[in-house]
C-alpha cells in the first residue's frame, strides 16, 4: 500500500472514530508532511480526495476542517452562506439561463452509461480524449498548438498551481512575479510551497500574468507588451504563465494573440471552462513546456486527478458536439443585454453619480459620494465589489450576472439605501 493511501486511511479513520471530530481544523498541507513523514505532494492528494469524499471541507485562505460526515451540517452551512445576501453583484453567480442545464444532463447521464470506464481513477493528466478536444479547441480558437500529451486537467485553477509549484520546485524554479497584490490565490500558493513571490518584479524566475484581464477593469495587453514580455523572458530565461481568464468576453478590442502562441517554448498556458459553463463545473487546464512535461511524467504516480471523470467525458462529447463555441455566444449576448440594461436603470436612480460599463468587460464601474461604513452592504444583504472606498467617497465594481431581471429594481432600491 502506497504512502498515500495509508494516510488517506488514515486521517479517514480518525475522523469516523471521532478522533477528528466535526469542524476542527487539519494541519496544513506543509505541516502534515512533516509530522507524518510523507512528501507535499502524498498530503495534498490525500486532502482532495478526502474533500472529494466528504471527510474534509476546504475554507479558502483558512485551511482544512473536518465535516460532520453523518449530518446535515454541511449543507446547513452552505444554506446559511447562500442565504446571506439577498443580492449578489459581484459577478460570482451565473444567471440560470445562461446554461442549457438539460443538454448538459444527456450528458452526464451518457457518460455514467460508460459504466466499465468508471469503474478505474482517472489518469493524472486528465482523459485523453479531452485533452485532445482541448487540443483542437484551443489550437482553433488561441492557436495554442500542442499534443494532448503536454496538457494537464485539474479541478479549478488551485490544483494546476499546485502541481505546478512541485514541478517548478523540481526545475529549481524559486522566485515568482504577479502583476499585483489582487492575485489572492496565486501569490498564497506559491507562498505556502515556499517560492518567494514579488509583484511587478522582471527579475524573477517565474512571471505570472492574464493578458486578457490584466485588472478588475479588465485591460488587456497589447501587442508590442507581450512580445516585449517574450523577449525578455527568453533572454534571462524566465517561465512565463499565461492564465488565459476571459480571452472569450474581450468586447471592444480585435482578437490579441495569446503569449504562448508568440512565445518559444517558455510559455506555460492555462485556461478554464467555468466561467463559459457554470462555476460549479470545476474543470481546468494547462499547457506544460516540454521540460516540464518530462518532469510530470517522472512524478505522475504521486499526483492524483482532481477533476471528475464524468464530468470529463461529459465535457469531452459536449465540445466535440460544438456546444462550447455556441454556448460562448450564447452568454455574449445574455451578459451584454444585461449590464446595459442595469446600467440604464442606475443611472436613472442616481443621476449624479458616475456610471459606466467597463471598456474591455461587462462590469460597471460605480462611483459616488459616500461616508458610512461599507459594512452597510453586508446589514442590507446585498453583495458588491468595493474597489476604493476613501475621502467620502466610493468605487464599486458591479456585475448583474447574478439576478433576474425582475429583481433589478429590488437591487437597486437595495443599492440606493445603502450609499444614501
Amino acid at each position: 500500500m502506497n504512502k498515500y493511501t495509508i494516510l488517506y486511511n488514515q486521517i479517514k479513520n480518525m475522523i469516523l472514530s471521532g478522533e477528528l471530530s466535526a469542524g476542527e481544523k487539519v494541519p496544513s498541507v506543509r505541516n502534515a508532511a512533516r509530522i507524518y513523514n510523507v512528501s507535499i505532494t502524498t498530503v495534498q492528494n490525500a486532502y482532495f480526495d478526502l474533500c472529494a469524499d466528504g471527510y474534509l471541507l476546504s475554507r479558502d485562505k483558512s485551511g482544512y476542517y473536518v465535516t460532520n460526515f453523518n449530518s446535515d451540517t454541511v449543507n446547513e452551512e452552505y444554506e446559511h452562506k447562500e442565504n446571506q445576501y439577498d443580492f449578489d453583484l459581484t459577478g460570482g453567480i451565473a444567471d440560470k439561463d445562461s446554461f442549457d442545464f438539460k443538454l448538459w444532463q444527456r450528458y452526464i447521464k451518457s457518460a455514467l452509461r460508460q459504466s466499465d470506464r468508471l469503474l478505474s481513477y482517472s489518469q493524472p493528466k486528465g482523459e485523453y480524449d479531452l485533452r485532445c478536444a482541448i487540443s483542437q479547441y484551443i489550437k482553433e480558437k488561441r492557436n495554442v498548438i500542442t499534443s494532448p500529451d503536454r496538457i494537464i486537467i485539474g479541478a479549478g485553477v488551485q490544483p494546476l498551481m499546485q502541481i505546478l509549484c512541485i514541478l517548478l520546485n523540481k526545475n529549481g524554479k524559486n522566485t515568482v512575479s504577479f502583476p499585483d497584490k489582487s492575485f489572492v490565490q496565486g501569490i498564497n500558493i506559491f507562498s505556502s510551497y515556499g517560492f518567494d513571490v514579488h509583484t511587478r518584479d522582471k527579475d524573477a524566475d517565474i512571471i505570472y500574468v492574464s493578458p486578457s484581464h490584466m485588472t478588475r477593469w479588465g485591460d488587456v495587453m497589447p501587442i508590442k507588451r507581450r512580445i516585449e514580455l517574450i523577449e525578455y523572458s527568453q533572454k534571462h530565461n524566465s517561465i512565463v504563465i499565461e492564465d488565459d481568464y476571459e480571452n472569450e468576453f474581450l468586447y471592444n478590442v480585435k482578437p490579441t494573440p495569446s503569449l504562448f502562441a508568440l512565445g518559444k517554448g517558455n510559455i506555460i498556458y492555462m485556461g478554464s471552462f467555468s466561467a463559459m459553463l457554470l462555476p460549479g463545473i470545476r474543470i481546468s487546464f494547462m499547457v506544460l513546456t516540454k521540460e516540464l512535461t518530462e518532469l510530470f511524467n517522472s512524478a505522475s504516480e504521486g499526483i492524483a486527478q482532481t477533476a471528475s471523470k464524468t464530468e470529463q467525458i461529459a465535457l469531452c462529447n459536449y465540445i466535440r458536439d460544438g456546444h462550447i463555441k455556441s454556448q460562448t455566444r450564447k452568454i455574449r449576448r445574455l451578459y451584454t443585454a444585461k449590464t446595459k440594461a442595469f446600467a440604464e436603470k442606475l443611472k436613472a436612480a442616481f443621476p449624479n453619480s458616475s456610471i459606466e460599463i467597463g471598456e474591455n468587460t461587462l462590469q460597471i464601474i460605480f462611483c459616488d459620494k459616500f461616508n458610512k461604513d461599507i459594512s452597510v452592504f453586508d446589514e442590507l444583504k446585498i453583495k458588491v465589489f468595493v474597489d476604493k472606498s476613501e475621502n467620502d467617497s466610493i468605487v464599486l465594481v458591479l456585475s448583474p450576472s447574478g439576478i433576474s431581471y425582475d429583481d433589478f429594481d429590488a437591487a437597486i432600491t437595495r443599492l440606493k439605501k445603502a450609499i444614501e
